[in-house]
């Protein structure tokens, strides 16, 4: 038997067969994840509620390509992000949770954005801790987020270092807003305050 001929069709069956159980884990456990999520902000002082799904902006949100789907959109008040959504992405490796904080922009946008991802320097390579936080990306914002030493310190004092998957700034002007992605986990209070004065910047940068 040609192993070598086989492992493809393995493959693809495993794909075949991988994909549709992400997506019906996505189902299943999504629900529970933003329950979680908009408890803990609750919990930590953050005005938030989760929109009802004919909630027109909760159903503008879940128009995204089917496997990047918001499972819900959680509205915070009295910040400087509009709304969170939470993320699930769906694969033939399983499910992945992601968490968008989204901040309104302008109706209009002269100039191109670009992501700004933030970056850790650490002690040392392995199991260093954060000394020192850097932004990257888009010129004007990096420079801006940079210069905010306040924010630095933030970020330093709230340990940037175990906020899952880091801090990335999409725009998406088109969109009418910008996405402040992290991977999926409860931010203690100090973190969300740091995530939302980003997010502070983020209007002002437009």
């Amino acid at each position: 038997m040609d192993w070598d001929s086989l492992l493809p069709i393995i493959l693809g069956l495993l794909a075949v067969v991988g994909l549709p159980l992400a997506l019906w884990s996505l189902r299943k456990t999504g629900g529970s994840k933003v329950e979680e999520f908009c408890q803990h902000l609750q919990q930590i002082g953050v005005k938030a509620a989760t929109l009802p799904r004919d909630d027109p902006q909760s159903a503008a949100e879940r128009k995204r390509s089917w496997g990047k789907k918001p499972i819900a959109t959680i509205r915070v008040n009295g910040r400087n992000m509009e709304s969170i959504n939470v993320v699930g992405v769906a694969s033939q490796q399983g499910t992945h949770y992601y968490v968008d904080y989204v901040v309104a922009l302008p109706g209009f946008v002269l100039s191109k954005k670009k992501k700004v991802k933030l970056t850790l320097k650490k002690s040392s390579p392995v199991k260093g801790v954060v000394t020192d936080v850097e932004w990257k990306g888009d010129e004007h914002l990096a420079q801006r987020l940079n210069y905010d030493f306040g924010l630095k310190s933030r970020l330093l004092e709230a340990d940037a270092g175990s906020m899952k998957g880091g801090l990335t700034v999409y725009p998406e002007p088109k969109r009418g807003h910008a996405r402040m992605r992290t991977g999926y986990f409860l931010p203690t209070a100090e973190q969300f305050e740091a995530v939302d004065l980003v997010a502070r910047h983020v209007r002002e940068w437009y």
